[in-house]
């Protein structure tokens, strides 16, 4: 019972302190958060947290702590905004993923980006399908910003009073040379016409299929080779 108002004291100052911090360095720290803010926030929250449950550190010393690496954050902020050069390796740069409609297998690849990330990072962006999209831009904090292709952009169908029609979910049919047969069945096709299909778009083989996607009503399957091409 004794420990408990001094790790209360302790608590209640490193909040405030890592409060005052986060008011100190601006909101880019909460809301784009980069690799290195991600490692800054780990050492700082490990830096409070051994100070509130070791008994030789004290209040003096949370608040010493947080000064010190908040000096150092604080000092790395001025470096990046003062020298342009030490952008890209504290910030990292932003990845064109998707340039004039075409996957970048090359940028993924160097991204750690595999395309069922992608589609989940799209589909954030109201981007349910790889063929809306004229460019992708992975962001240093990890979010993807889209820039969808004309057709696909404003006015909207309600806007032009257009009757409404059944909305079609896009199913991945091939991932990897692999042909995925739950969603093979559930699109209710056969290997022989995906087969079909690829040799009549000049496919050789499915292991040349990166990606491969079909919609509901299509009569022909959305195909990226696993050949990289220079955009």
């Amino acid at each position: 019972m004794e420990n408990m108002l001094p790790i209360l004291v302790e608590t209640l100052v490193g909040f405030t302190s890592l409060l005052l911090l986060t008011k100190v360095l601006g909101k880019t720290q909460i809301t784009q958060l980069t690799a290195f803010d991600f490692v800054a926030a780990l050492v700082l929250g490990e830096l409070v947290g051994n100070a509130l449950f070791d008994d030789q550190a004290g209040v003096f010393e949370i608040i010493y702590a947080v000064f010190i690496w908040g000096v150092i954050l604080y000092v790395t902020e001025i470096v990046t905004q003062k020298f342009k050069g030490t952008r890209n390796i504290l910030e990292g740069k932003p990845s064109i993923i998707i340039h004039q409609g075409k996957l970048d297998r090359e940028e993924m690849r160097r991204s750690k980006l595999d395309i069922n990330q992608l589609q989940h990072l799209l589909r954030a962006k109201d981007a349910f399908s790889i063929q809306e999209v004229e460019y992708a831009v992975l962001e240093t904090d990890g979010s993807v910003s889209v820039l969808k292709k004309h057709q696909e952009k404003q006015p909207t169908n309600g806007d032009m009073n257009i009757p409404p029609s059944p909305v079609r979910m896009p199913m991945t049919i091939i991932n990897d040379g692999e042909i995925l047969w739950d969603n093979l069945k559930e699109a209710k096709l056969t290997e022989e016409w995906v087969y079909q299909e690829l040799k009549r778009q000049n496919v050789p083989s499915i292991n040349d299929v990166f990606f491969a996607e079909w919609v509901d009503g299509a009569d022909r399957l959305f195909i990226v080779p696993t050949r990289y091409e220079n955009p």
